[in-house]
């Protein structure tokens, strides 16, 4: 009798402890700009794992084992969409047979459906190198970008875990009081860059450089995703020559070689940038990424 209502309640307790009402929603990033976002909207509501490292170029990622793993347990995906990660994505979801996270249902988030894109093709085809046909999706590095994607991801947060609504909602405002007060303060900084003439080598700058009225003057990719060949090279020099850039713009994740070569001949500084939160130490976070951007771009533009 008695002993069993107790064995009873410990049982209960002992599945409650283990199945926690308030657990933390799993969310899987595919970047670390993402898995950035959601840790500031969601503190500790959220159990964060990224997908990808700010090193690695996220157009080649392999749907790993342990990331299908991930996404097997995921509560939500948070993706850049825009076929960014058309190439390992589709894969990952198929393989996790988890239907809480496939398109169209709640539990996946692409941050571009928030957005306008830059570089929309009028047409696309393959002799074009990696184009991407939604427009680019390297959004990450226009601060208004990340307003707009924050308002957005923390209604989904507040959509998928109901129960806490009113934490999303609270913490979804703090964080854009605090990016617009960011913001602000860039504001001042980018004045100094405006109309300055650079090279990138992918065009996955064109966000911070449309930001920041920068003026692009080449890319060492002849097209996105294709290496540059001799030729191409000594074309980029020649014309280099008569316009020269005051800085030639590198990410943390690119190959230094061409960059360091063109430098040498143009007689530019390669001002090397994290493009991705954790790309440079310095870039801790989502504010650290733009205050260490800009103090790397102002240092390169004296």
């Amino acid at each position: 009798g008695m002993n069993a209502f107790i064995h009873g309640l410990c049982l209960a307790s002992a599945l409650g402890m283990a199945l926690p009402a308030n657990a933390a929603i799993k969310v899987l990033a595919t970047t670390s700009d993402w898995g950035s976002l959601v840790t500031e909207l969601g503190g500790d509501k959220v159990n964060v794992y990224t997908a990808t490292s700010p090193l690695q170029d996220v157009h080649r990622v392999d749907a790993k084992p342990s990331l299908v793993a991930r996404a097997r347990s995921a509560d939500l995906i948070v993706a850049t969409g825009a076929e960014l990660e058309s190439g390992w994505l589709p894969v990952l979801l198929q393989e996790s047979g988890n239907s809480k996270i496939q398109p169209g249902a709640p539990g996946y988030f692409e941050i571009t459906s928030a957005l306008r894109l830059l570089d929309i093709p009028t047409a696309v085809d393959r002799s074009m190198g990696d184009v991407h046909a939604l427009g680019n999706p390297h959004v990450q590095l226009d601060p208004r970008n990340i307003a707009a994607a924050a308002k957005a991801l923390s209604v989904r947060l507040a959509q998928i875990d109901a129960p806490n609504a009113a934490f999303y909602q609270q913490r979804g405002a703090d964080f854009q009081a605090r990016w617009q007060l960011a913001m602000t303060r860039w504001a001042a900084q980018v004045a100094t860059l405006k109309d300055v003439p650079v090279v990138v080598i992918h065009r996955d700058q064109t966000y911070l450089v449309h930001w920041l009225g920068m003026k692009e003057l080449a890319a060492i990719e002849p097209k996105p995703g294709v290496p540059p060949s001799a030729g191409y090279l000594a074309g980029l020099v020649a014309k280099l020559g008569t316009t020269p850039p005051r800085m030639i713009l590198r990410n943390a994740y690119n190959d230094p070689k061409a960059s360091d070569w063109l430098a040498e001949r143009v007689k530019a500084p390669v001002v090397l940038l994290p493009f991705s939160v954790g790309g440079t130490p310095e870039a801790k976070d989502l504010f650290g990424l733009f205050d260490d951007t800009l103090r790397r771009l102002q240092a390169g533009a004296r």
